[in-house]
């Protein structure tokens, strides 16, 4: 059975990195004791090692120790003997350009629906949709594929920020970047607001937090989705 926390972001304003999470990744990885980490979308272009330490500091509160996939030798193997995996944030053209040089996205894919525990934050919970096509980074580097894991079946925009009307920023909302991807692309999209995450357990994908998501669909007004609400039937 699938379990997954699809996460908008790893750390809210004023807040450390994953604490307001912690309550629900104690029960989450229940019983893990080394976490697989996968520190490829580099965020502000720190090393492998960099990242993997703050993770490490993180999950030292949970009692799980933390290793980086690139300290193996074979990823693969990694990944297929892995307890549980955790993909933070970052530039998600990178993740994914790095998912497809050292061949696991597939392995990563396979694990997880068969069972192995799953987060995902920012970058990290953007790859669990259809395509990478919602994210919101610079393409600094060229992926092969805008594919990505489809956990759920549609895309997700992490951090997802409403338009502000006291603002006098000229540039595209988020909203209009989505409504421009809907001319191209059929799938519904979730805008994740910070706070905010997904459970999955099975073929059930739960809004968790405490404020709304955005759920945008071709050809259609956005909802605002309440938390609690059932997300398994979109498409």
């Amino acid at each position: 059975m699938r379990k997954l926390i699809i996460a908008s972001t790893s750390t809210l304003h004023g807040g450390e990195y994953l604490d307001y999470l912690f309550p629900t990744l104690k029960e989450h990885f229940k019983n893990v004791e080394t976490l697989l980490f996968i520190p490829y979308a580099r965020p502000g272009g720190i090393t492998h090692d960099e990242y993997t330490k703050t993770a490490s500091k993180a999950f030292e509160k949970l009692n799980i120790k933390v290793k980086g996939i690139h300290e193996f030798e074979n990823p693969i193997e990694a990944i297929k003997t892995a307890e549980a995996i955790f993909t933070g944030g970052g530039n998600t053209f990178l993740l994914v350009s790095e998912l497809y040089r050292n061949n696991v996205l597939d392995n990563i894919e396979d694990v997880v629906n068969n069972g192995i525990p799953y987060l995902g934050t920012s970058a990290g919970s953007n790859i669990c949709g259809l395509t990478m096509g919602t994210t919101n980074d610079m393409p600094i580097i060229y992926p092969p594929s805008f594919r990505t894991f489809g956990f759920v079946s549609f895309n997700i925009n992490p951090h997802y920020l409403d338009p502000d009307n006291n603002s006098t920023h000229m540039g595209e909302t988020r909203e209009t970047r989505i409504n421009e991807f809907h001319k191209f692309n059929p799938q519904p999209v979730l805008g994740l607001r910070e706070g905010s995450w997904l459970k999955v357990n099975g073929n059930s994908i739960i809004l968790k937090g405490k404020l709304t998501a955005r759920l945008f669909s071709q050809n259609k007004k956005p909802a605002e989705l309440e938390p609690e609400t059932e997300l398994n039937g979109i498409k």
